[in-house]
């Protein structure tokens, strides 16, 4: 009776650990995904993305979201590698190992389970379902650290552990790194886990190979931490990572001169008033972060040499307090106290005050900043720009321009100011070379209309002075601005701004190279054999490099020459003559920057491209005829070329030779539209609609209606939302001109216009019952 017990207990025994191990070996990715095995790559992307949103642990808080979460993730990297697909269809496996220790660890979890063994037992917590879960939010996965992780670096440092199942030093350390953790991402440092098991890709990318390891991240570069996992040593580390010139050490006999480095900085400076005898590390991130837009200095309240600084600006000597000072040093331009200086307190506090009140445009990213491009036409925001030079002699102009921008700034409006000289094609664009501006100040206002540099902008018609009289016109012409947006009536391509306090490039190799150098030393010194393999593959291949240029040129031939015989010279000559002349034949086609696809409307294509177009999508038709065509097409290209970019808009042009009766037709829809009596080709029998662009809605049926530009008329272009009765009897009235006379290149003058109001919806619209026939 016993044997037969034993072997009813061996015979339990084996089948419970078959069906457990059939339990564990039963993973099907395509069940997991809720995918065919017939389905494409992209039906897997796609449920792929849907369950990961749904069973992300930050999102799903239940307990078995995140063991669901890893199924879904070694699903689609299985399914998404099509060697992997292939084994796994055929064999019921990827044919790797990679999950093999944790599927033997799953199998042992769940098999004494089962049995009714605690792990607590053996003081062993490896399970990860039982172990402490904080690093749960703090889990980095590939791309998570590729686009979020790393550029964000830039911002604030990053302190990331290297962990790992079945690691006795990971749980060891474990108290020590939580602690750490939560103080440092309260004063504003980056906290990541990476699961070496899980997220084997991400452990390799950053250079671990074992576990646990602990590295920082600041400004993309990587940096291993070396010593006992202790707090001080880890606040430390952090403090390391650090540049050393952040904040400056700020006394009476220097803040005089810190502050008044905010114009040759272009900066705001910001003075820290506490009581402690080192910087806080809250202060150096916070002075990290702004580095860009702040210059930052710290005063030890209980050191001799400050009282005079604390008595002049009334410090409280017990209380943590934050100045910042823009153009007045005498008096700072907003301040904050508190007895706990918290992050979110100090961040709110300096994003309000990032700029200067009349703030120098020293390079492109300033200048989008402080004048961003206008988004909707409800969403204006102007800057008002001073155009002057540097010294004495244009203080007295700079001075008045800050008074009123002082007295004047909204958030709609920025008051900022250049330097002539530093940037010289800003200012040449705007002032168009304009004598009476030479060596003067001038005051511009403008609005950036796209990203491509494009700009509508009013220059004061006389240089500024900074007088009564100068303030009375611009502010004038701001109230104007806030009911008429059509007061900035010129519109000019500005280049982008030269970046003035940009090191040199000599001085900027030897920074990289220090830089990689302190790299290679600590690697040296710190780093393992195969962390060594890129510096010593480089070093490698530049000693073959060398050794090869050494051997070639000791067996290369001396009788060899590299100089061309006299015919093939002649040749090159001739073929050099030859490229020139077609280049001058070339030189007046459209600039490739300009280049717009434009297609004839023919009876061909005419039903695609016009009578089943889309809806929502338009064609922009130009009118031209065979001795127009050259000329109104590369006007036509440069005009529409920054709208290229939408999808609905499609480009075409009407030769007026072959089509005029189903022009004329249409026409006819347009009644304030109708022909202008005067306006005659060279043979005084067919009117001339060379010019005119129309803008078909296949769909609804309806155009709208650009008219050429009349030479000399600073009005502009009306477009088809004007009364064209009125221009008709003013025309009638005017002078006739030939098309000859008159500039071809003027006829689609402001035509960007006329666009900019088509895409806003504020043209009149003709409509018409059926689309013509094209004939």
């Amino acid at each position: 009776m016993g044997r037969a017990g034993l072997a009813w207990a061996t015979a339990l025994l084996l089948a419970a650990l078959a069906a457990q191990a059939a339990a564990v070996g039963d993973f099907d990715p395509y069940r997991v995904l809720g995918v065919g095995r017939s389905c494409s790559q992209a039906d897997i992307k796609k449920a792929y993305k849907r369950l990961a949103r749904e069973w992300h642990p930050d999102k799903n808080k239940d307990p078995g979201a995140e063991d669901k979460f890893i199924q879904i993730s070694k699903a689609y990297e299985i399914l998404s590698n099509e060697e992997k697909r292939a084994n796994f269809d055929r064999y019921g496996d990827v044919g790797e190992s990679q999950g093999y220790s944790q599927h033997q660890h799953r199998q042992f979890h769940h098999f004494h389970e089962g049995f009714y063994f605690d792990e607590s037992f053996f003081h062993f917590p490896f399970n990860s379902e039982r172990r402490d879960t904080s690093d749960e939010k703090y889990l980095l996965h590939f791309s998570h650290y590729v686009n979020e992780i790393m550029p964000d670096s830039f911002k604030k440092p990053y302190l990331i552990k290297i962990t790992s199942d079945w690691c006795f030093s990971c749980i060891h350390i474990e108290p020590v790194w939580k602690e750490v953790a939560q103080e440092l991402e309260a004063l504003g440092v980056g906290i990541g886990v990476v699961h070496a098991g899980y997220e084997r890709r991400l452990a390799h990318h950053l250079g671990a190979h074992s576990t646990p390891s602990i590295l920082g991240l600041i400004n993309g570069k990587i940096t291993f931490f070396h010593n006992a996992v202790v707090r001080e040593n880890l606040w430390q580390f952090v403090e390391n990572l650090l540049p050393g010139n952040l904040v400056e050490k700020i006394t009476d006999k220097n803040y005089i001169r810190f502050l008044s480095n905010w114009k040759k900085e272009n900066k705001p400076h910001v003075l820290l008033f506490d009581h402690m005898p080192v910087v806080p590390l809250l202060y150096k991130l916070t002075a990290f972060a702004y580095r860009d837009y702040l210059s930052f200095g710290y005063v030890y309240v209980g050191l001799r040499g400050t009282e005079e600084l604390s008595s002049q600006y009334n410090i409280n000597v017990y209380t943590p307090t934050m100045m910042i000072f823009k153009e007045n040093i005498d008096k700072p331009a907003d301040v904050v106290q508190a007895r706990e200086m918290k992050k979110q307190l100090i961040d709110d506090f300096l994003s309000q005050n990032k700029f200067l009140m009349v703030a120098r445009l020293t390079n492109q990213k300033l200048f989008q900043e402080l004048c961003p491009v206008k988004k909707t036409h409800r969403q204006r925001k102007h800057c008002v720009v001073l155009l002057t030079g540097e010294g004495e002699k244009f203080s007295e102009a700079y001075e008045a321009f800050l008074t009123f921008a002082v007295a004047n700034t909204k958030d709609t409006l920025k008051f900022v100011h250049i330097y002539n000289d530093r940037q010289p094609d800003f200012a040449d664009t705007l002032l168009m070379d304009d004598e009476k501006y030479r060596g003067k100040s001038a005051v511009v206002i403008l609005e950036r209309r796209n990203t491509a540099g494009k700009v509508a902008y009013k220059t004061l018609e006389e240089a500024w002075q900074g007088s009564k009289e100068d303030n009375f016109i611009l502010l004038d012409l701001l109230d104007q601005l806030r009911t008429d947006p059509g007061l900035l009536s010129s519109e000019t391509v500005l280049a982008d701004l030269n970046d003035e306090l940009a090191p040199m490039f000599l001085i900027r190799w030897l920074y990289s190279t220090l830089d990689y150098i302190s790299d290679c030393w600590d690697s040296v010194f710190h780093s393992n054999w195969r962390e060594m393999m890129p510096l010593l593959s480089l070093l490698f291949s530049a000693l073959f490099i060398l050794f090869g240029t050494v051997i070639v040129q000791a067996f290369s031939d001396s009788s060899d020459t590299r100089d061309s015989p006299p015919s093939e010279k002649a040749e090159t000559a001739a073929k050099t003559e030859k490229n020139n002349t077609s280049f001058s034949k070339e030189s007046n086609r459209i600039p490739k920057k300009g280049f717009v696809e434009v297609t004839e409307l023919t009876g061909i294509n005419y039903t695609s491209n016009l009578v089943r177009l889309r809806p929502g999508h338009m064609n922009v038709v130009l009118i031209l005829s065979n001795s127009t065509k050259t000329a109104l097409l590369q006007k036509f290209a440069l005009e529409v070329y920054t709208f290229t970019g939408s999808s609905s808009l499609h480009f075409s042009f009407l030769s007026l030779d072959k089509h005029r009766e189903w022009l004329e037709y249409l026409l006819e829809f347009a009644q304030d539209a109708a022909p202008i009596p005067n306006q005659y080709d060279k043979h005084f029998l067919e009117r001339d609609y060379t010019g005119y662009v129309l803008a078909l809605n296949g769909h609804k049926k309806y155009f709208c209606l650009f008219k050429p530009h009349k030479s000399g008329d600073e009005a502009g272009t009306l477009g088809s939302c004007e009364d064209y009765e009125s221009s008709l009897h003013t025309e009638g009235r005017g002078k006739s001109c030939s098309p000859r006379s008159r500039s071809v290149k003027n006829k689609l003058h402001k035509l960007s216009f006329w666009m900019e109001r088509l895409l806003e919806g504020s043209l009149q619209r003709f409509y018409i019952p059926s689309w013509p026939a094209l004939d």
